[in-house]
């Protein structure tokens, strides 16, 4: 059963957290939701499932957001206990550094199965409906390739120029017209109406038009030709890699992940329990990072906590990159700069730990050391 101290410092780190998770999600959500009006705005996204996208964005990024949450919080929570001389109090009762460990852990493993579960099956799952968002768009509307009604194009490096002058929810072109330069002949091609879609595969724009006229050849010239025609195709390639062939891994569900054996598979896997085991980890190295008395200068433990944080992050990138390119051993897992920030902040600290200050002592033979004692 928990005592009240245990109950406090739960109470305490709890609130604290919750308050930083709103902040942060309704700070990265205004951020999302900006990117996404531009989206709409251009055309990549129809403006009905703004809200339904931007959840999907929220709960694929609530993974990357707990561990960094929950290690200011604890950092907040036991600094405020220092400046009100809590913490002194509390060790001079009895109740140090473990017994407020044990407590704050127990939060800790609520939040880290809380943020597995997120990780492990929320976050494909978001991952997917953005996916599927953006392939519908582009099976729905041509403004998702960038076409705006009332404006020309130039493609192929100017050989190819496209004007389309109305364009519909249901890939309807109205008044195309297209000079087409890519061949020996030069093309003119005017329709009244068509369709547009982008090829998966490739990412190309494939334009079918009905019931228009073309003109291969240089006015004036013998080989001029004029004729009609019920349906023509063009195909535009495209500048870049199609959008829709991006890696779908982070789609991929966690038990295939599981039964995978490719390195990239691995990595995947290793990164969505990483929210949960950092959330465990920072719970250890935030305890000795706190001073216990606020006599105690707290700038540089505040410096290695800040260098801790940045170390933490930018080495986990670092980590899962180099275990799915073979850089380091699947053994070795891209876990290992958890234990290298926990060994190295603790070594950092441990000149100032108490526990190794009266070790030395009794070694020595202090005032309370045993072996500098003077028979009587």
């Amino acid at each position: 059963m928990l005592g009240i101290v245990d109950r406090y410092l739960l109470l305490e780190a709890a609130k604290v957290f919750s308050a930083i998770v709103a902040i942060l999600v309704l700070v990265v959500a205004s951020m999302l939701f900006l990117r996404t009006l531009e989206e709409v705005n251009v055309g990549a996204l129809s403006a009905h499932l703004v809200i339904k996208f931007l959840a999907f964005q929220v709960v694929r990024d609530m993974p990357n957001l707990l561990p960094p949450a929950f290690f200011l919080a604890l950092l907040v929570t036991l600094s405020r206990f220092s400046r009100d001389s809590e913490l002194i109090a509390m060790s001079a009762c009895g109740i140090g550094p473990r017994r407020v460990l044990g407590a704050l852990l127990l939060l800790a493993v609520t939040v880290a199965m809380v943020t597995a579960w997120i990780s492990l099956s929320l976050q494909p799952w978001a991952a997917t409906g953005i996916h599927q968002i953006r392939m519908q768009q582009k099976e729905q509307a041509a403004q998702i390739a960038g076409l705006q009604p009332g404006r020309f194009y130039l493609e192929e490096r100017g050989e190819l120029v496209l004007y389309i002058g109305d364009i519909d929810r249901r890939q309807s072109l109205g008044d195309v017209f297209i000079i087409d330069r890519r061949d020996d002949v030069a093309r003119l091609v005017v329709s009244q109406g068509g369709q547009h879609r982008i090829e998966e595969n490739t990412g190309d724009h494939i334009v079918t038009l009905s019931r228009g006229h073309r003109f291969d050849g240089d006015p004036g010239s013998a080989a001029f030709m004029i004729g009609e025609f019920e349906e023509y195709r063009i195909r535009i390639r495209s500048s870049g890699p199609a959008q829709g062939v991006i890696s779908k891994r982070s789609t991929t569900p966690t038990r295939d992940l599981l039964a995978s054996h490719e390195l990239a598979d691995r990595a995947e896997l290793e990164h969505r329990l990483a929210a949960p085991l950092a959330i465990l980890v920072l719970t250890i190295v935030a305890i000795p990072l706190v001073a216990l008395s606020p006599r105690e200068r707290s700038s540089g433990r505040l410096f290695l906590a800040f260098l801790a944080y940045f170390s933490f992050f930018n080495l986990q990138r670092l980590a899962e990159n180099w275990l799915a390119t073979g850089v380091t051993p699947v053994w070795l897992t891209s876990f290992w700069y958890q234990v290298l920030i926990l060994g190295v902040v603790y070594l950092v600290l441990l000149p100032e730990s108490l526990w190794l200050k009266r070790m030395i002592a009794r070694v020595s033979g202090g005032p309370n050391g045993r072996l500098g004692e003077q028979p009587g």
